[in-house]
């Protein structure tokens, strides 16, 4: 099985990556302790203790490390990887694992030049049970040719934990190249789509007058050679949700439709994950929560045997350039400034 080491701890979702990574039977050789929020870094330390610190060049340079995870500042990710597959190492980065023009040419570059792997964890897919079984159901053909997505991310602010570079788009990318990745990729993938166009785009500051250069509202319109979708991505997630966002994809077939609830079904059912399909013979509420992550052990076996299971690599950056390109065409709402 793989060995790998984590390389950038400045956003919680290094957690998942490590665990469910862990949890597929791969092995953590070490992490670099260097992070722009001390808070992550205590809480992945109090999560793995058994994992040693090893400063990050070493990792780079240890033969035996197959591969590198990354959450390091979203500006940061693309050097990172790069760095990485220069020295013989795949890479799973967090999302958006790019966050400029030339940064996706640069990683193009060397993914061809190197033939290593360089993936998104695209979380809001990937690390969502119900996500998984609305797959194998459009797969079976369930509700028929899917030709129409709507994908809502909101998320809860949390302004007090942040740390500075959250609320500087020049590090993260803007909201539509960072939350709204999610749903493009979802839009490609459900719809079986090789690539779209952007319809149309907007970005807002709404909410946040004092943080002029942040944007706490965006939206997309995408459309394929078949399909097309909607995406809302915002931070207005009230405090009174017992979770951080009420994540929903709707998904329309020519046969049938499903919806996931993924985190919180309002006032309704416990837990998380539920999957509602409309077909001809009725509607169901399904219960996914138990269903397997199949990414990280796909990864793994990806990165062992040099075949794309997990992901194909144009897809990673087919949404990249998507998100990217909805980010700088976008409207201006708002008081959001340049």
């Amino acid at each position: 099985m793989i060995r790998f080491a984590a390389i950038g701890l400045d956003h919680r979702h290094i957690y998942h990556m490590v665990g469910e990574l862990l949890a597929a039977g791969a092995t953590c050789v070490g992490y670099c302790p260097e992070t722009s929020d001390p808070r992550v870094l205590k809480g992945f330390q109090e999560r793995f203790p058994e994992i040693p610190e090893v400063e990050r060049q070493r990792l780079l340079d240890d033969p035996t490390v197959d591969a590198v995870c990354c959450a390091a500042i979203p500006r940061d990710r693309a050097s990172i990887a790069i760095q990485a597959m220069r020295a013989g190492k795949d890479v799973m980065c967090d999302k958006p694992g790019i966050t400029s023009f030339d940064d996706l040419a640069r990683v193009r570059q060397v993914v061809a030049e190197t033939g290593r792997i360089f993936s998104i964890c695209f979380s809001e897919r990937f690390v969502v049970p119900s996500t998984v079984v609305a797959a194998k159901l459009v797969a079976d053909g369930a509700i028929g040719k899917v030709v129409y997505t709507t994908g809502l991310g909101p998320h809860r602010f949390n302004r007090a934990i942040r740390p500075d570079w959250f609320f500087d788009p020049a590090y993260f990318g803007g909201i539509l190249t960072d939350i709204a990745s999610h749903q493009i990729d979802q839009f490609l993938f459900f719809t079986g789509s090789a690539d779209a166009r952007v319809v149309s785009s907007s970005v807002g500051n709404v909410g946040t007058p004092d943080l002029p250069r942040f944007e706490d509202l965006g939206d997309i319109v995408l459309e394929s050679d078949h399909a097309r979708g909607t995406i809302r991505v915002d931070w207005f997630t009230a405090d009174g949700l017992p979770t951080w966002g009420d994540g929903r994809l709707f998904l329309l077939g020519t046969e049938g439709t499903i919806e996931l609830r993924k985190y919180v079904d309002l006032d309704g059912r416990p837990g998380t994950d539920h999957l509602f399909l409309v077909d001809r013979h009725g509607t169901r509420h399904l219960d996914a929560s138990g269903e397997p992550l199949t990414y990280f052990r796909d990864f793994a076996r990806d990165v062992a045997e040099r075949t794309a299971t997990a992901m194909p690599q144009e897809h990673v950056f087919t949404v990249t350039r998507l998100a990217l390109e909805a980010q700088a065409g976008a409207t201006r709402i708002g008081g959001v400034t340049s």
